[in-house]
């Protein structure tokens, strides 16, 4: 199974690591992870290649072409560019790296193989993260390391190899599939791309505060993707991490019968390392993307400043109060209130809505404050937000989603324009909807995903696509749950001092009346008072005999 190569492949390499620190050690294994994949696709094509070229029944044949002539033509670039695949020069080939595995300066060979990657693919300048001389492991790990890393790759059946348990080397079968399009459940795309998405998830929980910065646990990206729904158009992130929120919307898509090329990717990242991962983790599933010239700073370097996006998902740092800087008085996306200079909560809800195009939606995890606070600005903020239509629902979350902190959080949804349900919020309360993973760690399930979703598309009267429009289980009939969601005026909320708390409108959850049952279990529990009321005078007569023998009066 998969899923057990998974596991086995993170202990072998959390075994590796030795003393390195989780966060350094992030990068070593992702970016030869990256490495290995473009190689596989670059092999994979040219295997492709191979075989059209001597089938004269193929219009890619070559005839009357020598071995040396075939060798030559199999390296004309062209070939792999025009199916989107990483043109890889030849010393920068995986298996020129694993046969240099066991040499001391293998680090070294791998930055000028990384380097080497980057001139010829204009695409990943800058990304690549060379580091690979100077990493502080034991002598003959990083050789191991390399070893692990190829037992990842091609193969009819992937899932049936077995990794190595103690970094010996396993060789990767060679073979593929015949066509570099849509991959297959075989195909590298999708085991490394899984691999990868496992290790993100592992060196985030490995890095525990740290971890965060560059993870959002896959549920919160899950929840944050059904209800956008985001099928087509410009998707963006302004604070986007390692890039979850890009891949999860391209298993949506693909999920829904669409072609992840019907949308366009762009994105923002303030930290170098993390900003190389998220490009290299879009890489890795060939989505194409746009994460700005460079990293930088949202808001005072903003890599997208005309962009209107169609959908807009994005886990911004909470609470943080080192944000401002004196450029941004008077910016044209406080349209609401300037933010105040300690938060930069409603900074970034007025970021996103200023990048939603009309008709566009936004989903944010914010901390649980921003639903309530009334500190400095606030609460005016959040009253003209509310008034002027544009908060479209609110989810309040469980506790313990998060690697990185244990401050609850919530799910804002924005819109530039409503086009249904005008004048009104729906708040959806899904606290008790967590399913614990470990001893500190929850989740939300795909059944309590669906039901947020479902909820939501219903209030907004959109119909479930997988039913037709007159099929009872059609999502186009909304009603209040109590304890759960609740549809509430614009009206109600301004009462409430435009608080915006899931759990202060939807009220309590409602409780099934049984007469009989309550019958039954008031008379248990009186007998059961009975008897510890008998047993309680026995005890008292047995203390005042006792205290009576040694000269007590009562």
């Amino acid at each position: 199974m998969l899923e057990d190569i998974k596991k086995t492949l993170w202990a072998t390499a959390d075994k590796l690591r030795a003393n390195m620190d989780a966060a350094e050690y992030k990068h070593l294994v992702l970016g030869l992870i990256f490495v290995k994949y473009i190689s596989d696709t670059f092999a994979a094509r040219r295997a492709e290649l191979t075989t059209r070229l001597t089938n004269p029944a193929d219009d890619y044949f070559f005839a009357n072409a020598t071995p040396a002539d075939l060798q030559l033509e199999l390296e004309d670039r062209d070939y792999y560019t025009e199916v989107n695949a990483f043109w890889v020069p030849e010393s920068a080939r995986w298996e020129s790296l694993r046969a240099s595995a066991k040499q001391p300066d293998i680090g070294k060979r791998i930055d000028d193989a990384l380097t080497l990657i980057e001139s010829e693919n204009a695409k990943l300048k800058g990304i690549l993260d060379k580091r690979y001389a100077r990493a502080q492991l034991p002598d003959g790990k990083l050789g191991e390391l390399v070893d692990l890393v190829s037992t990842i790759g091609f193969g009819d059946n992937p899932t049936n190899r077995v990794p190595p348990g103690n970094g010996d080397a396993v060789a990767a079968p060679q073979g593929g599939r015949g066509s570099l399009g849509r991959p297959g459940a075989s195909s590298a795309r999708d085991v490394l791309g899984q691999v990868y998405e496992y290790f993100l998830g592992m060196f985030a929980s490995a890095e525990g505060k740290r971890g965060g910065q560059f993870y959002t646990p896959a549920s919160i990206v899950k929840t944050l993707v059904a209800v956008l729904e985001p099928h087509e158009g410009k998707v963006y992130d302004p604070c986007c991490g390692s890039g979850g929120m890009f891949v999860q919307s391209e298993k949506f898509i693909e999920a829904h019968g669409g072609k992840i090329g019907d949308v366009s990717i762009y994105g923002q990242e303030a930290n170098p390392t993390t900003w190389r991962l998220a490009a290299m983790n879009l890489a890795i599933r060939g989505i194409d993307f746009n994460l700005g010239r460079e990293p930088g700073d949202t808001f005072t370097r903003n890599q997208h400043p005309d962009l209107r996006a169609d959908f807009i998902l994005a886990n911004p740092p909470f609470n943080i109060s080192d944000w401002w800087h004196a450029s941004l008085t008077g910016d044209a996306r406080w349209v609401y209130g300037d933010p105040p200079q300690g938060n930069a909560n409603y900074a970034w809800l007025q970021h996103m809505l200023h990048h939603l195009k009309a008709g566009g939606r936004a989903g944010i995890v914010l901390a649980n404050g921003s639903m309530s606070s009334s500190q400095n600005s606030e609460g005016q903020i959040r009253a003209a937000m509310v008034e002027a239509d544009v908060v479209e629902v609110m989810v309040a979350l469980p506790g313990q989603l998060f690697f990185n902190t244990q401050i609850p959080a919530c799910l804002w949804f924005l819109v530039k324009q409503k086009t249904h349900r005008k004048g009104q919020v729906l708040f959806i309360d899904a606290r008790k909807q967590a399913t614990m993973i470990s001893r500190v760690q929850s989740e939300l399930t795909d059944v309590v995903i669906e039901r947020i979703a479902a909820t939501v598309a219903a209030w907004r009267g959109v119909p479930d696509p997988s039913h037709s429009e007159n099929d009872s289980c059609s999502r186009t009939f909304y009603a209040d749950i109590p304890g759960f969601c609740r549809s509430v005026p614009l009206t109600e909320i301004a009462q409430h001092g435009h608080v915006l708390t899931p759990g202060r409108y939807v009220g309590a959850e409602e409780v099934e009346d049984n007469f009989e049952d309550f019958t039954t279990k008031m008379q248990q529990l009186t007998e059961k008072l009975g008897e510890q009321m008998a047993k309680g005078a026995e005890l008292d007569q047995l203390i005042r005999a006792k205290l009576g023998g040694l000269g007590y009066e009562f």
